[in-house]
């Protein structure tokens, strides 16, 4: 569920959810943990969500904690929104890449697992019935044995 966020002229910022102001840090936390949120403009009603975002990078940056290289907030700039739409595309796809290619990579595992399980069981099989032989074969026929080859010498 996306989480909707006010603006105010004087720039605060609103959660409508729990009814209180929040900080851009807060905002940045509710991102990283995954929250979506969109920004609207209390008086206008439009969206500033981009906005909001890119001053989030701002003042990550002025931290100290530069969120995109150099370069590429360059070629943002350069290219404009085209670019960031299509330079989103192509990460959704390469994402949707990658996540394909984990899932294949966990068929054979699971496979493998299974047949280990598998395997686990007919070694506890074999196991038990040996111990059952050992357990049938009579301690007398081997004392018989024993004391024959005792008596003979």
């Amino acid at each position: 569920m996306i989480r909707l966020i006010k603006r105010y002229g004087s720039r605060k910022l609103y959660d409508t959810e729990e009814s209180r102001y929040v900080s851009l840090d807060e905002l940045a936390g509710w991102i990283r943990a995954g929250q979506q949120i969109r920004v609207i403009d209390n008086k206008t009603s439009d969206d500033v969500t981009s906005q909001t975002l890119t001053q989030i990078i701002s003042e990550e940056g002025r931290k100290g904690t530069a969120l995109l290289p150099n370069e590429m907030l360059h070629e943002l700039i350069r290219i404009g929104e085209q670019a960031v739409s299509s330079g989103v595309e192509q990460l959704q796809t390469r994402m949707d890449q990658l996540v394909q290619a984990s899932i294949d990579r966990i068929g054979p595992v699971r496979r493998a697992r299974e047949e280990m399980a598998r395997l686990r069981e007919r070694l506890e099989d074999l196991e038990t019935s040996l111990a059952s032989i050992d357990t049938e074969s009579p301690d007398s026929d081997r004392e018989s044995t024993t004391s024959k080859k005792t008596e003979g010498s």
